[in-house]
């Protein structure tokens, strides 16, 4: 469910060889601002300082979660109408699945791409969902700079997780989601590796 970090934005990080303590030589990556690039995770301190970091971030919203995708193909503004019929919000991953990571590494990945609306925000913070994820460009409309998913739903506590691929994989209930980020103190969004179960 997740995009190869290192066919993302290669030029933020530096790859290098050093000779280590015993003589041998080691892989040394200096990462630059590779923070939010692949497929990667917002937690509450991107948005608003006195959220939780990534390191913050609790395990019950990451690790084993229900999912819910919501199959909204087609769509570019996603809306609460999309939600209406879609039952056990609580607690759950919501995942948008919107196609759109067909088009991950081409130009037109970052043109019409889809997004929440505010009130698809909304009613997921009412919902009290677990965790959002979504396969495209950014769950915001990029020309909207108010921003009102990351804003929503970081002021909420609700992790966002942005560039997903392989959601036509997932039934739309059923299966469980596991996205854990590495724990650096003081980041507000890192890649993550996102991957999902399917219950028997």
């Amino acid at each position: 469910m997740a995009h190869d970090y290192d066919k993302a934005k290669p030029r933020q990080v530096v790859v290098h060889f050093h000779q280590n303590l015993s003589g041998r030589p080691s892989m040394v990556a200096k990462k630059g601002q590779a923070r939010g690039t692949g497929t990667y995770i917002d937690a509450p301190f991107h948005f608003h300082e006195s959220g939780a970091d990534v390191a913050g971030l609790p395990l019950s919203r990451l690790v084993d979660v229900p999912t819910v995708v919501v199959d909204v193909r087609g769509t570019v503004a996603i809306g609460s109408e999309h939600l209406s019929a879609v039952p056990d919000l609580a607690g759950a991953a919501v995942l948008f699945h919107t196609g759109w990571s067909r088009h991950w590494g081409t130009g037109q990945y970052a043109d019409g791409s889809p997004f929440l609306t505010r009130y698809a925000v909304g009613l997921l913070i009412e919902s009290d969902v677990a965790v959002v994820g979504i396969d495209a460009l950014n769950i915001d409309d990029v020309g909207d700079l108010s921003r009102p998913a990351h804003h929503g739903l970081l002021g909420a506590g609700i992790p966002i997780i942005e560039h997903l691929t392989n959601l036509a994989a997932l039934p739309a209930s059923g299966a469980r989601l596991t996205a854990l980020p590495p724990p650096v103190v003081g980041m507000g969004t890192m890649p993550v590796r996102a991957v999902a179960t399917i219950d028997s």
